[in-house]
């Protein structure tokens, strides 16, 4: 009796939704063509366009005026080259260190040049983003300037760095703010911005008391303000911090900015449509501003002369884990993987041939293993060809001292505690993920439970999650698993004999 008295009340609900729906009007869509030509072509142009503004881009295509090169070898990074020249923090990070590095150098001159200018420059350069998608900054950048809004458009910057093995980010608020600072004012103004806000991680406390510090310095010199560099160009800067692995994605980072709860959203509307109360914007990591002053100013052929064509320019790349001397480090692009290691992070502990596998860019990067990243360039296009990929340029080590098996386990927990349970095939997944993996530490599980692992990231991968975010735990699975199989299995076989 019961299950018949909720069926009915499903289909009054049913009958009373459809009739809702037939009388409700529809003035956004057209009846007819040609009565709405202008709102057809926008929505055209929107579907071609709005995926990449957003960094979702199928096709990430170089700039037609990106410049290349027929360079072979890559690294190491001659010190004449290098854009942080304080990331150790030897020298003096306030504006008076700053300047005699170079920093705010003119750089009324270079906003006297236009936007049209800076823009071209970076697409020249081929500057690509540092923060883990590789888009082509250029093509990115050119949605929020092309943007029509009624509203004042906003440069969100991401330092929200919650991914293990990153922090990069953290030693340029550290010890480079005012490349930073200066960076914004120019991206900004390049695209038809007039403000922008630096989302800082919560647990950067001395990060964002100094970059606190340069921005009063910046506006007490009149870098900012009113009138940046005595231009007569308004822009303004806010630092605002907050505390969640998944602010890293930039719907929930704008959230998080506006008060609302951290999690990220669907689109469209995409951020250069609706973004910060209703103002265009766009999300940026901040190396990729940081170098921005420099590349203006050395000329974009400089840049793109350093790496391998299309994949151009410097990099900061953390290295930890089973390593004699972790530490960040800027190097070129392209530079082999077993050179980083070896140059400037002592070697793996105990030799190269105690490597087990490598994250090549964070935890959200697939493993390669031993015989991969002998040969792989730490560039986007040779790890991709690799089956992972660059990301944010965190090299996490591990090696044969260690036990896979638990790698696999405290890898996949992280996300079991991060993921926002919004997509159902995410939440299930995040449940069962690290289930297995703990059945497979203990080795009480069955074989077949093995490809069940495969099935499940499968599953994720072929969904429709809100973020790409979900991704990361995909990766972390598969590769965990096509690396450790036979570990598994002997694990599994031991606990069966014992």
């Amino acid at each position: 009796m019961f299950q018949q008295l909720i069926q009915l009340q499903q289909r009054l609900l049913a009958a009373q939704w459809k009739r809702s729906w037939s009388t409700a009007k529809q003035p956004d869509k057209p009846k007819r063509a040609s009565e709405a030509p202008e709102a057809q072509a926008k929505a055209k142009d929107r579907k071609k366009t709005g995926a990449i503004s957003e960094g979702v881009v199928a096709q990430n295509d170089p700039p037609k005026s990106c410049l290349t090169n027929k360079k072979t070898t890559f690294g190491p990074l001659h010190d004449c080259d290098r854009v942080f020249q304080n990331l150790y923090g030897c020298h003096d990070w306030r504006i008076t260190g700053a300047c005699k590095r170079g920093d705010w150098y003119r750089t009324a001159d270079l906003l006297d040049k236009g936007p049209d200018w800076i823009m071209d420059q970076v697409c020249q350069s081929g500057l690509r983003g540092r923060g883990g998608g590789g888009y082509f900054s250029g093509t990115k950048w050119n949605f929020l300037r092309t943007a029509e809004a009624n509203a004042d458009k906003v440069l969100v910057m991401n330092c929200a760095e919650g991914e293990p093995g990153t922090c990069k980010d953290r030693e340029i608020l550290r010890h480079e703010p005012h490349k930073l600072i200066e960076g914004c004012l120019l991206a900004g103004f390049a695209m038809g911005c007039t403000r922008a806000i630096i989302y800082v991680r919560n647990r950067f406390y001395n990060e964002a008391c100094n970059l606190q510090f340069a921005l009063a310095e910046a506006y007490r010199h009149g870098l900012l303000g009113s009138s940046a560099c005595s231009t007569g160009i308004r822009f303004d800067i806010l630092v605002q911090r907050g505390d969640r692995y998944l602010c890293g994605e930039e719907t929930a980072l704008v959230k998080c900015l506006m008060g609302e709860i951290g999690r990220p959203r669907r689109r469209p509307p995409f951020l250069t449509e609706k973004g910060y109360f209703s103002h265009p914007c766009l999300v940026i990591n901040a190396e990729s501003v940081a170098v921005l002053p420099t590349i203006l100013r050395r000329g974009p052929r400089w840049w793109a002369d350093l790496g391998r064509s299309y994949n151009s320019g410097t990099k900061l790349f953390n290295i930890s884990g089973h390593v004699n001397c972790p530490c960040t480090v800027e190097e070129e692009m392209s530079m082999p993987m077993r050179d980083l290691i070896e140059k400037h992070a002592g070697g793996v502990r105990g030799g190269w041939d105690n490597l087990l596998a490598v994250f090549p860019g964070g935890l959200s990067t697939s493993l390669i293993n031993k015989q991969v990243a002998a040969e792989v360039l730490m560039d986007f296009e040779c790890l991709e060809a690799a089956g992972s990929s660059l990301g944010s340029g965190a090299l996490i080590v591990v090696n044969k001292q260690s036990d896979p098996i638990k790698v696999m386990l405290r890898s996949i927990q992280f996300y079991e505690k991060h993921t926002c349970k919004q997509c159902t095939y995410c939440r299930d997944g995040a449940i069962w993920l690290p289930e297995l993996f703990d059945r497979f530490v203990r080795g009480e599980a069955h074989p077949h439970e093995i490809d069940w692992t495969v099935a499940i990231g499968k599953k994720i991968k072929d969904s429709n999650p809100i973020c790409g975010l979900a991704q990361g735990q995909v990766n972390v699975a598969c590769s965990l698993v096509d690396n450790f199989r036979p570990q598994i299995e002997d694990r599994i076989l031991n606990c069966i004999k014992a």
